[in-house]
């Protein structure tokens, strides 16, 4: 079962990643082209030629055009993160199936869909929003990016201790124990974790704003198909071996 349930897994995630990188491609790429468009103007701006003709801050030729980027790029850059992301909501599933009530197949993929995106996307995108192409010094990517990983494992781990909290209290007054006990430790986090903000002057808030709310949608989008997806597939797995079983 365990095996059928990852290969489900796997499918829906990779119809949820199609979905998703649709959605990046029409509400996210339009203010990653305008990002682009100020950092190679900055770049012009910065540049200069020698005497002998030489010159400086001259792009380098690309490796891949930008249209193949935009597109088949996207598409499995998304597609393979939400394969990834497929198989190990199918072993959530699995796991958590049974062990919280005697929520459907349907409702308990809705419910980790939405625990998912709160706590491995949502929360730690208050802390560390996506930026676009111009924001961000190339010396501190690999600090951003541990610092982002970091608090995307902290918000995992403080989550399943909250799980395992609220199920040894139970009932309501364990889920609200729970929650508490998730929202303190993550805003403690938070707080002691180092802001970053490398957001140049002059730099559009609209173009920003824009991309934020395009890189959210684009989570959103696919967590929600990926709960919606694989609850149908799993809730049919899961009823046909009930009946068998019968």
């Amino acid at each position: 079962m365990m095996r059928t349930l990852l290969v489900r897994g796997l499918l829906a995630g990779l119809a949820a990643g199609v979905l998703a990188a649709v959605f990046a491609f029409f509400a996210g790429e339009p203010p990653v082209d305008a990002a682009i468009g100020i950092e190679e103007a900055g770049t012009a701006a910065h540049s200069h030629v020698e005497p002998g003709g030489h010159s400086h801050g001259e792009e380098e030729a690309e490796l891949v055009s930008r249209d193949v980027q935009s597109t088949l790029g996207l598409l499995v850059g998304v597609g393979a993160y939400a394969i990834a992301g497929g198989g190990l909501f199918s072993l959530a599933f699995a796991f958590s199936y049974g062990r919280l009530g005697s929520l459907r197949p349907r409702a308990l993929s809705a419910l980790l869909a939405v625990a998912t995106f709160i706590v491995v996307v949502g929360v730690p995108f208050l802390k560390y929003p996506a930026n676009p192409p111009a924001v961000g010094q190339g010396e501190t990517i690999g600090d951003r990016t541990a610092l982002y990983f970091g608090f995307v494992a902290l918000s995992l781990v403080f989550a399943i201790g909250a799980a395992v909290l609220g199920r040894k209290v139970g009932g309501w007054n364990g889920g609200l124990a729970g929650a508490g006990a998730y929202v303190v430790l993550v805003s403690v986090a938070a707080a002691l974790l180092p802001s970053i903000d490398e957001v140049p002057d002059g730099f559009p808030g609209s173009t920003l704003w824009t991309f934020r709310i395009a890189s959210l949608g684009t989570q959103l989008v696919l967590w929600v198909a990926l709960g919606l997806i694989f609850g149908a597939l799993a809730e049919r797995v899961l009823t046909r071996q009930a009946q068998l079983v019968r």
